[in-house]
C-alpha cells in the first residue's frame, strides 16, 4: 500500500464515519446507504433499497468487520488502513469486494434512471452524501467522464471506484471522488 492509498482511504473513512465518533460501525455503514436514499428527491423502489441494504451488510461483513482487530465491534482509521492493506490487494477481486455495492449506488445516483449519471446527479449525490464541494465535484466528474458524453455510464463509474480503492496513480481523477485528496 502506498502513501496515496493511505490518504484516499483516510478520506473515505471520514465520509464513512457518519456519526463522526472516530469509528466505523455497522450502523455507520447502514447510514451511508440511508444518506444516498435520503439525498434523492423521491424514494427508490423497494427492490433497490433491499439490494443496497443487503449489499451494505455484505460490505460490512466481508470487508469492514474483519478489520476489527480488537473485537470491539468498531473499526478505527488505523484498523481500517491495516485491513485495506490486507483485503484490497488484488484488483481482480473488485467484482466480489466492491462491485455489488457500486451497482446499488449507481442505481441510486442515477436519479432519472436513464443508465447514466449526469453532472447534476453526480453533484447532488456527492455533495449531499460526501460533502464534496461543487467545484471539486465538477472537476472530478469531467475527468471521470472518459468518453466525454456528459454522463458516467456504469462502466465508467465502476472504473472510477476500482481506481479509487486499488489504484496508485497520483494523477487519477478517481482519487478525489470522495473529496479532494491532498498529495
Amino acid at each position: 500500500m502506498t502513501a496515496l492509498q493511505d490518504l484516499k482511504y483516510s478520506q473515505w473513512f471520514r465520509g464513512a464515519d457518519v456519526d463522526g465518533d472516530g469509528f466505523i460501525t455497522q450502523h455507520d455503514v447502514r447510514r451511508m446507504s440511508e444518506r444516498y436514499i435520503n439525498a434523492r428527491e423521491s424514494t427508490p423502489d423497494a427492490e433497490t433499497v433491499r439490494r443496497l441494504t443487503e449489499g451494505m451488510d455484505q460490505f460490512w461483513s466481508n470487508v469492514i468487520a474483519p478489520m476489527d482487530q480488537d473485537g470491539d465491534g468498531k473499526v478505527d482509521v488505523r484498523e481500517m488502513t491495516a485491513g485495506f492493506k490486507s483485503v484490497l490487494t488484488d484488483r481482480a477481486l473488485y467484482p466480489q469486494q466492491i462491485a455489488p455495492v457500486t451497482n446499488c449506488f449507481f442505481d441510486l445516483v442515477d436519479l432519472n434512471a436513464d443508465g447514466k449519471i449526469d453532472q447534476a446527479e453526480f453533484q447532488q449525490m456527492f455533495d449531499a452524501v460526501a460533502a464534496v464541494p461543487g467545484e471539486d465535484c465538477a472537476a472530478v466528474f469531467a475527468a471521470l467522464d472518459l468518453d466525454g458524453s456528459g454522463g458516467l455510464d456504469r462502466d465508467e463509474f465502476h472504473q472510477a471506484l476500482e481506481e479509487f480503492f486499488y489504484g496508485n496513480d497520483p494523477d487519477a481523477p478517481a482519487n478525489h471522488i470522495f473529496g479532494k485528496v491532498i498529495t
